[in-house]
């Protein structure tokens, strides 16, 4: 699995994947999403720096040592479950289908499938400062009646990455 959060024609094969699907491209949110979770990070660590000078009066330093153990454990497991979903929750485009999966800590994940014929409309949406900024946004696939629509969010490159969707439609599916 690779690392990029944009990625045209990546060498990979995923869960359900048939033999003469190809992967075209495969998006995840932009790695600057990321820094909200270092920020709570970082303020969370400050209040454990804080916290210190009011607790330490009432305990003994043993016992603060394993509370800052304990809330450090908390800060570093609240970073990892941030990577993991980051990495986990990704849109991947074949020549068949559209897969978007969405991975949840807690042991569930949803899985939406829509095939390529079916999706009408591709819409690419940046706004406000820092998406203006780093150039990421949200992709919108459209699709008839009364199926499921699809939305990658935060993904890179939005207006490219909706092009390269658009092309994929235009040579696979239905979208003239």
């Amino acid at each position: 699995m690779t690392w990029h959060a944009l990625c045209v024609r990546p060498d990979i094969r995923f869960k359900g994947q048939e033999n003469d699907e190809e992967v075209l491209l495969t998006m995840r949110a932009h790695p600057i999403t990321l820094l909200s979770i270092l920020f709570n990070a970082l303020i969370l660590f400050m209040f454990i720096f804080i916290g210190n000078f009011f607790i330490v009066p009432f305990l003994k330093v043993s016992q603060v040592i394993y509370i800052d153990i304990f809330f450090l454990f908390i800060i570093f497991l609240y970073i990892w479950i941030g990577i993991i979903n980051w990495y986990f929750n990704m849109g991947i485009v074949t020549n068949q289908e559209v897969v978007e999966t969405e991975f949840s800590v807690i042991g569930t994940k949803k899985i939406t499938r829509t095939e390529l014929p079916h999706i009408e409309d591709i819409t690419a949406k940046s706004g406000g400062f820092i998406p203006g900024i780093f150039d990421y946004g949200n992709i919108f696939l459209q699709t008839a009646g009364t199926l499921i629509n699809t939305e990658f969010v935060n993904i890179p490159h939005p207006g490219e990455a909706a092009h390269i969707i658009q092309e994929i439609l235009q040579e696979y599916g239905n979208l003239k």
